[in-house]
C-alpha cells in the first residue's frame, strides 16, 4: 500500500475492507473510534482532562480522552454542620473513610463541607452512598446531609442567601448569648468591684445590694444560670460529642465549667469537708471569655467568605427576553430594540444557546454571550482583575457577571446560566476551597488525638498536685489560687481545669483553611482561578517555568502576513489551507481561515479531517490529501518530496514579503507549509503575532523572584530565538521545532532532577504539558474553554501574562500565612499547656485561673482567623508603566 493510501486510510478507517489486514496510525494521538467524518463532534475530539497524560515511555506520551463527567461523577458532597475544631475534622473523615467504598475524602470546616470520591464500580447509585455516609456522620453527633447537585442559578442563589442569613440569624443569637454572659458575670464578680476600687483610693460601703452579691449561694445560682443559660447549647454538644466517642472543643471547656461548678456546689453544701473551694465565679467568667471569643471568631469566619459571597452576588437570577416577531425589522447596531419587539423578564436558568437579551445600564450581564446591539463601557474587574472598564459594540464577546455602565446592550446568548463563565468559577472556587493543601494533613494528624491528650494531661495535673507536688513544693500553697487557706484539693483542680480550657484545638484546625479560604476567594476576585489549596502550596514552591510561545509570550492573535507558492496562485494555496484548517482551533488556523474570508475566497469542503496538536493538520479536499503544518511534518506525508532547494526558495520569499509589513522585533513570525497529493510542498504562509506588551517586564519579574524561565515552542529554532533574545530568556534554555511529546519530556527531565515546574500555556497542544507539570496554568483567550483549561491547575480569566507573577505572589503570601497560622497554633499550645498545668508556680509563684485560660483560649483562635484576614489587603506588585488610555463614547 502506498504512503497516500495509508493516510487516506488512516482518515476513513472503517471503510475499507483493509481494516481487518492493517493497523496504521500515521499521527501518535490515538483517536475515538466512534469518529467519523462530518461527525457533530468533531469539534470535539482533542478535549483533554488534567489527569489525561499516561507515561508508556521516556518518548510516548498517550492522551485518554476521559470526558471530565466521568472523573467527577464518583465524587459526592455532604454539608456537615456541628464541626468546632481539628479533631472534629478528624472525626468526620475517619467516619467516612472507614466506608470500603470510599477512596478518599476532604473535609473542610470553614465552609461545612465533605468531598467523598468514591471508588469505581459502585453503579450508579451514588446518591444512596451519600445519604448512607450523611446518616452515620448525623449518628455520630454532627449534622450531615448530601447536598443535591446540577442546582440552576436561581437555586444556588437562594441557597447562598439562605445560608447568609442563617449565618446572620446565629450570629444575632451569639451576641445575645454573650450580652446575657456578661451581665451575669458583672453580677458575680461585682462584689470584686469594690476591692478594685478601694485599692486606687475610691471606698465605696458595703450596701445590701453587695452584701447579697458577696453571698456564696447567689454566686452558686448566677453560675448555674450561666451553665444553663448562655452556656447550654456549648456544654450539651461538648457532652453529646464525648458520649459520642468524638469530643472537641466544647467537651474541653464543658467538662472544665462542670468540674469548677461541682466543687464549688460540694464544698459548699458539705461544710464539714473544709474544703473551702468555692469558686462559681470562675466558671461564670470561663464561660464568658469562651462565648465572646466565639462570637469573634464567627464574625472574623463570615468576613473570611465575604469574598465568595461577592461572587455570588455577581450572579443575576433574571433575564430580559426580547422576542422579535419572524421577519420583523433587523436591529442595526445603534437601534437596540425594533419596534414591534416584545421584551419578558423571565429567570435566568430558562434562557438557551441563541436567545437573544437586553441589558440596561447598570445590570449585570446574566449569561456569556455576543453583543448584537448596542454601544457600552463593561465593567469586567471581578472577573479579570481590570480595573479600566472594557468598550463593547456590535461582534463582541461579554461575560455573566459583569456590570454594563453606560448604554443598553442587545446579546446573543452564547451560554446558559448554569454554564455561565461566573458560575463556572463560583464553582471551581467553591471545589478549590473542599481540596485541602498538603500541609494541612499535619495540623489534622495533630487536632486528632489532641482532645484525648489534653484530658489525659489535665488528669495527670490533678494527680501530681494533689499527691506529690504540694508536698514538694509547699509553697505553692500560698499562692491566691489555692485559697485562702492553702487548700492543695483547690489548687489541683484549678490547675486541672486549666489545662483543659487553655488548650486550643481550634486554633490548628482553623490556620490552613481560613488561609486557603481567603487566597482563593481573592485570587477570584483578580481574574485568578485557582483549583485548590494543594494547588496554591505546590506554586508556592515552584524555581522553574517554561513558556510557550504562540498565544502566550505572543497575543494569540496571529494574521497572515505573506503568502509563497510555487506553480500555484497564492489565493489557491489560501484556499486549501483554510479548508484543511476550517475545524481546527490554534490561533493560526484562525488567522488562516481569517485572511481568506477577508478575500472572499470560495473555501472548498473537506473530507475526513485529522489534526496532530504541534505539528499539523490534513483532510482530503477536491479529492487530494493536503497537509498543512511543519515543513517535516508536511514533507513526510507525500511523495514525491520537493527539493530542499525549492523549499528554501519557498520559506525565503514569504520571510522576504513578511518583513516588509512586520519589521519590528516585537513581532513573531511562524511559517506554516502547505502539501498536496501527489505534488509535495506546494505552498508557505507567513503568520506574524505581536510580543505581549507585558511579556518581556513579565520575564524580568520572574528572574527576580528567583524563578528560572524555560521557552518551549513547536515554531522554527530561529524565531523562538528570536523572541528568546526579545523577552530575556537566556540561550540555555531556549527550544524550539518541539513536539508536545518532547515538550513534555523537557518538563519531565526537570523534574526528575529535582526542580518544581510550572507550565504556561493556552491551547491543545500544550495540554499534556499543563497536565504534567506540578502546576498548569493557562491563559483564556476571548472567555472561551479548551482543552488548555480543562487540563490547567490555574486559569488567567485576565488574559494576561503579568497574572502569572501575580498567581506566584499570591500563592507566596498565602503559605506565608499557613505557615504563620500553623506555628502560632503549635507554639501557643506547647507554651500555654505547660503554664496552665503549673510549671511556673513553684519558682516564679505564677498560676493562671480558669477564667483566664478560656480567655487566652479563645483569643488563639481569633489571632489565626484574623492572621487571615489580612491576607485580604494584599495586593499583587504590579510594576508602573506609562501608559496611554483610550475612552470611546456613543
Amino acid at each position: 500500500m502506498s504512503t497516500t493510501g495509508l493516510l487516506r486510510f488512516s482518515l476513513y478507517p472503517h471503510s475499507s475492507s483493509l481494516n481487518r489486514r492493517y493497523e496504521f496510525r500515521p499521527l501518535h494521538l490515538k483517536r475515538r473510534s466512534s469518529l467519523r467524518p462530518h461527525s457533530s463532534k468533531l469539534h470535539n475530539f482533542n478535549r483533554v482532562s488534567a489527569k489525561a497524560v499516561e507515561f508508556k515511555s521516556s518518548g510516548e506520551i498517550q492522551l485518554q480522552e476521559k470526558p471530565a463527567q466521568e472523573e467527577f461523577s464518583s465524587t459526592v458532597l455532604l454539608d456537615v454542620s456541628g464541626m468546632m475544631c481539628g479533631a472534629c475534622v478528624t472525626r468526620v473523615k475517619s467516619i467516612v473513610s472507614a466506608d470500603e467504598r470510599v477512596a478518599s475524602v476532604v473535609v473542610n470546616m470553614l465552609t461545612e463541607t465533605a468531598a467523598i470520591k468514591l471508588k469505581e464500580g459502585l453503579g450508579e447509585d451514588f446518591s444512596g452512598v451519600a445519604d448512607e455516609l450523611a446518616n452515620r456522620v448525623s449518628a455520630s453527633g454532627f449534622d450531615a446531609r448530601r447536598r443535591v447537585s446540577g442546582l440552576g442559578v436561581e437555586a444556588k442563589v437562594r441557597k447562598w442567601r439562605e445560608t447568609v442569613e442563617k449565618k446572620d440569624a446565629l450570629l444575632i443569637k451569639s451576641r445575645n448569648r454573650v450580652a446575657f454572659a456578661w451581665t451575669l458575670v458583672a453580677l458575680c464578680c461585682g462584689s470584686h468591684g469594690s476591692h478594685i476600687l478601694h485599692s486606687v483610693g475610691i471606698h465605696i460601703g458595703h450596701g445590701s445590694f453587695l452584701d447579697i452579691l458577696h453571698n456564696s449561694y447567689v454566686k452558686g445560682g448566677l453560675a448555674l444560670g450561666s451553665l444553663l443559660g448562655p452556656g447550654r447549647d456549648l456544654l450539651f454538644d461538648g457532652l453529646r460529642a464525648f458520649r459520642k466517642g468524638s469530643p472537641n472543643m466544647n467537651s474541653l471547656v464543658g467538662f472544665g465549667s462542670i468540674a469548677a461548678f461541682g466543687i464549688s456546689a460540694v464544698s459548699l453544701f458539705n461544710p464539714e469537708l473544709q474544703w473551702n473551694a468555692t469558686f462559681f465565679d470562675e466558671p461564670v467568667m470561663l464561660l464568658g471569655f469562651i462565648l465572646l471569643g466565639r462570637s469573634l471568631e464567627e464574625r472574623a469566619r463570615i468576613k473570611a467568605s465575604s469574598d465568595m459571597n461577592e461572587l455570588l452576588s455577581l450572579i443575576s437570577t433574571k433575564s430580559r427576553l426580547v422576542i422579535a416577531p419572524s421577519g420583523g425589522s433587523d436591529v442595526s447596531a445603534e437601534n437596540v430594540l425594533c419596534t414591534d419587539a416584545m421584551c419578558i423578564e423571565v429567570p435566568t436558568d430558562d434562557i438557551r444557546v441563541g436567545d437573544s437579551l437586553l441589558v440596561l445600564p447598570g445590570e449585570t450581564i446574566p449569561v456569556d454571550g455576543r453583543v448584537m446591539a448596542g454601544r457600552s463601557v463593561v465593567d469586567e474587574s471581578m472577573l479579570t482583575g481590570e480595573s479600566l472598564p472594557v468598550f463593547k459594540e456590535k461582534g463582541l464577546s461579554v461575560s455573566a457577571g459583569t456590570l454594563n455602565w453606560d448604554g443598553p446592550l442587545r446579546i446573543e446568548a452564547s451560554s446558559t446560566g448554569s454554564n455561565s463563565t461566573i458560575s463556572k468559577i463560583v464553582n471551581m472556587v467553591e471545589d478549590a476551597q473542599g481540596r485541602e493543601a498538603p500541609i494541612q494533613r499535619l495540623a489534622d494528624s495533630i487536632a486528632g488525638p489532641f482532645v484525648f491528650s489534653v484530658m489525659t494531661m489535665s488528669a495527670a495535673t490533678f494527680a501530681f498536685w494533689y499527691y506529690i507536688g504540694t508536698h514538694i513544693f509547699p509553697d505553692v500553697l500560698l499562692n491566691d489560687i489555692a485559697g485562702p487557706d492553702g487548700n492543695s484539693l483547690l489548687l489541683s483542680m484549678k490547675l486541672a481545669v486549666d489545662v483543659l480550657v487553655v488548650s486550643c484545638p481550634c486554633a490548628l484546625g482553623l490556620a490552613t483553611p481560613t488561609a486557603i479560604l481567603v487566597g482563593t476567594s481573592l485570587g477570584a476576585k483578580q481574574g485568578l482561578l485557582i483549583r485548590g489549596g494543594d494547588v496554591l502550596e505546590r506554586l508556592a514552591g515552584i524555581d522553574y517555568i517554561t513558556l510557550d510561545k504562540t498565544g502566550t509570550l505572543t497575543e494569540g492573535r496571529p494574521a497572515v502576513s505573506a503568502v509563497a507558492s510555487l506553480g500555484h496562485e497564492e489565493s489557491e494555496i489560501l484556499k486549501i489551507a483554510a479548508a484543511v484548517e476550517k475545524t481546527a482551533s490554534h490561533p493560526l488556523a484562525n488567522a488562516i481561515i481569517a485572511k481568506a474570508e477577508s478575500l472572499n475566497l470560495n473555501i472548498p469542503s473537506t473530507r475526513g479531517q485529522l489534526a496532530e496538536p504541534g505539528s499539523g493538520t490534513l483532510a482530503e479536499v477536491n479529492g487530494l490529501l493536503v497537509a498543512v503544518g511543519k515543513l517535516s511534518w508536511v514533507r513526510e506525508r507525500f511523495q514525491p518530496k520537493t527539493s530542499l532547494s525549492d523549499i528554501k526558495r519557498l520559506e525565503q520569499t514569504a520571510i522576504l514579503q513578511s518583513s516588509a509589513e512586520y519589521s519590528s522585533s516585537n513581532y513573531s513570525r511562524t511559517i506554516v507549509y502547505v502539501g498536496r497529493e501527489g505534488e509535495g510542498v506546494i505552498g508557505a504562509i507567513a503568520i506574524s503575532d505581536n510580543l505581549r506588551c507585558d511579556a518581556e517586564s513579565t520575564v524580568n519579574r520572574l528572574q527576580q523572584m528567583g524563578i528560572c524561565t524555560v521557552l518551549l515552542s513547536g515554531d522554527r529554532e530561529e524565531a523562538v530565538a528570536e523572541i528568546a533574545k526579545t523577552v530575556g530568556v537566556e540561550n540555555e534554555f531556549v527550544n524550539g521545532s518541539l513536539t508536545p511529546q518532547q515538550k513534555s519530556g523537557v518538563i519531565s527531565n526537570l523534574q526528575a532532577s529535582g526542580h518544581r515546574v510550572a507550565m504556561v500555556g493556552d491551547g491543545i497542544n500544550d495540554a499534556p504539558s499543563l497536565a504534567l507539570a506540578d502546576v498548569g496554568i493557562a491563559l483564556q483567550i476571548e472567555g472561551q474553554e479548551n482543552a488548555a483549561s480543562n487540563a490547567a491547575s490555574i486559569i488567567l480569566l485576565g488574559n494576561r501574562l503579568s497574572q502569572v507573577v501575580e498567581a506566584i505572589d499570591l500563592a507566596r503570601a498565602t503559605m506565608t500565612k499557613v505557615r504563620q497560622n500553623l506555628t502560632w497554633a503549635v507554639a501557643y499550645n506547647v507554651v500555654a499547656i505547660p503554664m496552665a498545668a503549673g510549671v511556673l508556680l513553684p519558682h516564679f509563684d505564677f498560676a493562671m485561673t480558669p477564667s483566664l485560660s478560656g480567655g487566652m483560649m479563645a483569643m488563639s483562635s481569633i489571632l489565626v482567623v484574623s492572621n487571615s484576614l489580612l491576607l485580604q489587603f494584599h495586593k499583587p506588585q504590579k510594576k508602573k508603566e506609562k501608559s496611554e488610555t483610550k475612552f470611546f463614547s456613543q
